[in-house]
């Protein structure tokens, strides 16, 4: 099968309700029980086909009942405002899994997994972030509020650096593993947790799925 061309490179800041390291990273079942999560992808350079993304930014809450897998998700995705109705479209289709390999990229494999997809919001993204410290501050313009600090040692209150790779993995190469705090205030979906997971990492993806770097 044939599929529109496109390519997204960037950075994308997630955070969950598990907690540190989140086991569904590693193929456990979710801390709680539960998943939830918020997520904001800023595109620094990106196109679908002849539509170029550079510069626009991405992003949504979702819910699952249970484990992601067992399905019964909801997912309420955020468009950047500043995009025209060809990027509109064009990132609504990447977020949705469509023009993808099967499998290949997150947005694919979480895409079966809902059995309700709000109506897109179009609202101003703000994404502030700095990978390398493990801290991010995100709004989606009163839909959502977020922000990624250090996992610190109990003991000392120092700063962990802490990074995981997944040479094999559908949303990353590698990611800066943090602590987040997430709290929703006009959306379905409701959201309130601090000091749970979160990661940064380097979007570089295709719809045959993650670039991964070669040793």
């Amino acid at each position: 099968m044939s599929f529109v061309d496109w390519h997204l490179q960037g950075l994308n800041i997630s955070a969950c309700n598990c907690a540190w390291g989140c086991p569904c990273q590693f193929m456990s079942l979710p801390t709680n029980g539960n998943c939830q999560a918020a997520v904001g992808i800023r595109i620094d350079r990106g196109h679908f086909g002849d539509v170029q993304l550079d510069g626009l930014a991405m992003g949504g809450v979702f819910t699952w009942p249970e484990a992601i897998h067992l399905g019964n998700g909801q997912a309420q995705p955020v468009i950047d405002v500043r995009a025209n109705a060809q990027q509109r479209e064009a990132l609504l289709k990447i977020m949705s899994g469509q023009e993808t390999e099967p499998g290949a990229t997150i947005f694919n494999v979480f895409a079966a997994t809902f059995v309700k997809v709000h109506d897109p919001v179009f609202a101003r993204i703000s994404i502030e972030a700095d990978k390398a410290s493990r801290t991010a501050t995100i709004a989606f313009d009163g839909i959502v509020d977020f922000n990624v600090e250090p996992i610190k040692n109990p003991i000392t209150g120092e700063p962990m650096q802490v990074s995981v790779s997944m040479p094999e993995g559908f949303e990353y190469d590698r990611a800066q593993f943090a602590s987040g705090n997430v709290r929703t205030t006009r959306s379905p979906i409701k959201l309130d947790w601090s000091g749970r997971h979160a990661h940064l990492a380097e979007v570089n993806m295709t719809g045959l799925g993650v670039i991964h770097r070669r040793a």
